[in-house]
């Protein structure tokens, strides 16, 4: 967290790739957020990666989502991978069903109503 908060202190935060399949395009603010800005990744098996494919980022980003489901930002936030190359290897990893994505918006409506 105190990583975080001194990133944003000296400037040093990360460029979003204009267009990310898995970026929002509004900022969130409270109850209003936008369908699938918080999409959350789960993987469901360990993929086979290339011989390109076996960098210590890569490594990084499968070690957490093998932990616990994780959202972009989040990966974005612990792991020194461009959001670019993040993208890519998120798509990648769906197409070849590797990795479960969960749109928390799909329950949203369910609290509602409970309340």
């Amino acid at each position: 967290m105190l990583t975080l908060s001194l990133r944003g202190l000296f400037g040093a935060k990360r460029k979003e790739a204009p267009g990310s399949p898995f970026q929002p395009t509004a900022p969130a603010t409270g109850l209003h957020r936008r369908p699938g800005a918080d999409l959350i990744f789960r993987m469901k098996s360990w993929p086979q990666l290339p011989e390109d494919g076996r960098t210590a980022d890569i490594y990084r980003v499968l070690s957490v989502m093998s932990h616990q489901p994780v959202n972009r930002q989040y990966l974005l936030a612990r792991c020194r991978m461009a959001p670019q190359q993040l993208d890519k290897l998120l798509m990648k990893l769906v197409q070849e069903g590797a990795l479960e994505v969960i749109d928390p918006a799909r329950f949203a409506g369910r609290e509602a109503r409970a309340a």
